[in-house]
């Protein structure tokens, strides 16, 4: 991308990408991804709630505060970078930057101050280690996973999954200063969930990203093995997600309830493996099911730890 595609207008192909600037409030807020931001706010919650130690309310909220910030920035970064794709895609063509109500030049300001202002607040406040996890989840969104490996590779959501998977360890930091093997439990759960997740979305969205040239799985390697990708991943995910326990920061309520949802993930895994028709309602119900079984996965260690249910933490390895 050229340096002038910042502040003005990209031609893409017969189109050309409007770079007016007339942006309201809800404009900027919706660069910052809410939906997503709202994921990575409660997993970074659940890090910071089961760490051991204690942690000053206000310094907690901050924490939060730039774990949100920071989530934002990334996506206003990945929106300015994306708007070309963005706007040859029907799901994506209405955002700010690629309908003109943000110019690529606001985009990118914003994306870099908000980035530099959550990192700073959360060592100045903090702690230097979760603000530096903070600063290497942003690059690693916005460089690693958009710039890099999302136009260059299939396997781009299954190593740039890692950048959404880093909001509990940085929760963990912020109490603990350090990194432990029970917040890389965290992490791992969320980077082999991503797969399955992200992949039925793009079975469903193929003519889109087959339309905007990135090389999703479905349409570089086909159909029929991202169904089996996603078989595979899922059955991965089961012990993963069965590493609280193991590591003893969960209980028997934590290991009962994800036994039953992981044979729900199953199930609709299989689904979509034994999928034949091509008309992706099972993708679809596997995508749906996914954000649920990560929202509960996580739910249950925030509840487990709030009423005093889970077993003891063994104790913290510092990387």
């Amino acid at each position: 991308m050229s340096d002038s595609s910042i502040t003005t207008g990209k031609a893409i192909g017969s189109q050309t990408m409007p770079d007016i600037g007339m942006a309201a409030p809800a404009d900027y807020f919706e660069l910052l991804k809410p939906r997503v931001m709202s994921l990575v706010i409660f997993t970074g919650l659940v890090g910071l709630v089961v760490a051991p130690g204690t942690i000053n309310p206000i310094i907690a909220f901050t924490a939060l505060l730039c774990v949100a910030i920071g989530a934002g920035a990334s996506g206003a970064l990945n929106m300015w970078y994306d708007a070309d794709i963005d706007l040859k895609m029907a799901r994506t063509a209405n955002r700010p930057v690629p309908s003109g109500r943000v110019t690529s030049g606001e985009a990118f300001g914003f994306g870099i101050t908000l980035s530099v202002g959550s990192v700073l607040t959360m060592g100045l406040v903090v702690n230097w280690v979760a603000a530096g996890l903070l600063a290497f989840t942003i690059f690693f969104y916005a460089v690693i996973y958009t710039i890099w490996l999302k136009r260059s590779t299939p396997q781009n959501i299954v190593i740039g999954g890692a950048a959404g998977a880093f909001p509990p360890m940085i929760g963990w930091a912020a109490v603990t200063g350090s990194v432990s093997v029970e917040s890389i439990a965290l992490f791992l759960i969320i980077f082999m969930w991503t797969p399955p997740h992200f992949w039925a979305l793009a079975l469903f969205s193929s003519k889109d990203y087959a339309a905007a040239g990135v090389p999703m799985l479905p349409n570089v390697a086909g159909e029929r093995e991202t169904r089996r990708q996603i078989m595979l991943y899922s059955i991965l995910l089961m012990p993963v997600t069965a590493l609280p326990v193991l590591l003893g920061f969960a209980g028997v309520i934590y290991a009962g309830v994800t036994a039953v949802i992981g044979l729900g993930f199953l199930v609709f895994a299989y689904r979509v493996w034994r999928d034949a028709e091509g008309e992706y309602k099972t993708a679809r119900q596997l995508f749906a099911y996914s954000i649920l079984y990560l929202f509960l996965v996580f739910s249950v260690l925030l509840v487990e730890q709030g009423l005093g249910l889970a077993a003891p933490l063994r104790a913290v390895i510092v990387l």
